[in-house]
C-alpha cells in the first residue's frame, strides 16, 4: 500500500509539473516529500492527499507559500498558504462518512462543515473549503451573512449540531457568530484543475442547509 501511495502521488507531481516555474516545480517537490514523509507514519490517504497537492499547485502560482498539514496554535489545517503578510486556510473535504455513521450521514456531513468552518476560519485572514465536483457541501447560510445579522437561534442551532459530533474541545456561540467562509475551491483530480467560487454562488447551485 506503501508504494501505491507513492507512486499515485508521484504520477500526479509529474503531470502537474509541466506549466510550472522551476521555483514553483521545488515548492511541490516539497510538499510532495512532506506527504510522503506523513504516510510512512499512517497518518494521511491518499484521496485527500492528491486533492491537497492539486490545490496547493493553484495556489503556488498564484505567489503563496504552502504547507501541507501545518499545526498551527493547536490545529492541524490541510492547507495554509501565505503571501507577504496575508494567510490563507483551506480544509479539503473528500465526503466520507465513518463507518460509525451509516446511520446518519447527512447529519454527520453537516456538522462536519459547520464545525470546519467554525473551529478553523479564525486562525487566518482567509478560509476556504475545497470538495470535489460530485461532494456537494451543506454549508449552513448563517455563514453567508455578517455577524451582527446572525440571530441567536440560528447561532445556537449550528452549535447544536457540532456538539452532537464534535465535542473536544466544544465550539462556543461566539465561535459560531464570528466564523467566516470566503471562498468554494471545487477540486478536479481528473483534470488537475481548481475553479473558486463565491459562497453565495455555490449556496445557489447546491442543496441548503436544512436543519
Amino acid at each position: 500500500m506503501g508504494d501505491d501511495f507513492a507512486r499515485d502521488v508521484d504520477e500526479t507531481v509529474r503531470r502537474m509539473m509541466g506549466d510550472l516555474q522551476p521555483d514553483e516545480g521545488r515548492k511541490l517537490l516539497r510538499l510532495r516529500d512532506r506527504l510522503l514523509e506523513l504516510h510512512s507514519l499512517n497518518m494521511v490517504k491518499i484521496n485527500h492527499s492528491i486533492m491537497e497537492l492539486v490545490c496547493a499547485k493553484y495556489l503556488i502560482q498564484r505567489g503563496f507559500d504552502v504547507e501541507i498539514e501545518h499545526h498551527l496554535n493547536g490545529v492541524s489545517c490541510d492547507v495554509y498558504a501565505t503571501k507577504g503578510y496575508g494567510t490563507h486556510i483551506v480544509e479539503v473535504e473528500t465526503g466520507f462518512v465513518p463507518p460509525e455513521n451509516a446511520l446518519d450521514p447527512n447529519l454527520y456531513l453537516r456538522a462536519r462543515i459547520a464545525s470546519k468552518i467554525t473551529r478553523y476560519s479564525g486562525y487566518s485572514d482567509k478560509f476556504s473549503l475545497g470538495a470535489p465536483p460530485y461532494y456537494v457541501m451543506q454549508i449552513p447560510p448563517i455563514f453567508s451573512r455578517p455577524p451582527r445579522m446572525r440571530g441567536e437561534a440560528e447561532i445556537a442551532e449550528v452549535k447544536r449540531i457540532c456538539d452532537l459530533y464534535y465535542r473536544n474541545p466544544p465550539v462556543t456561540l461566539e465561535d459560531v457568530r464570528n466564523a467566516r467562509i470566503h471562498s468554494l475551491y471545487i477540486i478536479d483530480v481528473d483534470s488537475l484543475s481548481v475553479n473558486e467560487r463565491g459562497l453565495e454562488e455555490y449556496l445557489e447551485r447546491t442543496t441548503l442547509w436544512s436543519m
